[in-house]
């Protein structure tokens, strides 16, 4: 069995109920809260920023040119591609990208984005996929089942785009790319260094839960 495919399994419960969140069914269903999703997209601006940085350090951890050259790709699909369509949906809130820019990380913004940029900053490349594969795996996901469970979700008027995006072909060869590269970087470490990067992806699959949860029910500094 791949190494992804044990992780896979290992956090089945944890993006179990990270699917049946109830902003992830709202999108689903349309009955998501608008402020809800403005919300969700500001914090999800400003965490794109720190989750692009990791892209980079990808690419400079990364040993062959064809790796560096398609974390080289990720960074620019997350700086353009997703980044963009947060844009789009600012503007139509009436909300510039300087606007987004000056958004203040919630704590769990703050902490998911610190995790993962402290795994990538001293760690290994692996250290660093695994930390950062449960976002781009676990979007994917939700984009494939929402389309499926829901499929009016891809022509819903507002969150339609979103569902197209993440559920598209595109976001899933970038989100496979780096499935595949996690299983090359783990094979033949030992088992202690295998359960580092299990632990990075339990600690990042539970941050993404606790994403959804702090945006749906709008979680902030307490003072």
């Amino acid at each position: 069995m791949k190494f992804t495919q044990v992780l896979y399994e290992r956090v089945s419960d944890i993006w179990k109920q990270t699917h049946q969140h109830p902003f992830v069914t709202g999108m689903g269903d349309g009955t998501l809260p608008v402020e809800s999703f403005i919300r969700y997209m500001k914090q999800d601006y400003v965490f794109l920023i720190d989750y692009a940085k990791l892209f980079a350090l990808g690419s400079i951890k990364a040993g062959e040119v064809e790796t560096m050259a398609a974390f080289s790709r990720l960074l620019h699909e997350t700086l353009t591609g997703e980044m963009d369509l947060h844009r789009q949906y600012a503007a139509r809130f009436g909300i510039t990208s300087e606007q987004l820019e000056q958004t203040k990380p919630t704590p769990i913004n703050l902490a998911y984005t610190r995790y993962m940029l402290s795994v990538a900053y001293n760690g290994s490349l692996a250290e660093l996929v695994s930390a950062l594969l449960p976002c781009m795996w676990s979007y994917w996901e939700i984009g494939k089942m929402l389309a499926a469970d829901y499929p009016d979700s891809t022509r819903h008027a507002l969150y339609g785009d979103w569902v197209r995006m993440y559920a598209s072909e595109e976001f899933g060869t970038l989100s496979s790319w780096l499935i595949d590269l996690l299983d090359r970087l783990a094979e033949g470490k030992p088992q202690r260094e295998l359960q580092l990067l299990e632990e990075h992806f339990l600690t990042t699959s539970r941050f993404e839960y606790m994403f959804w949860d702090m945006v749906y029910d709008g979680s902030d500094w307490p003072i």
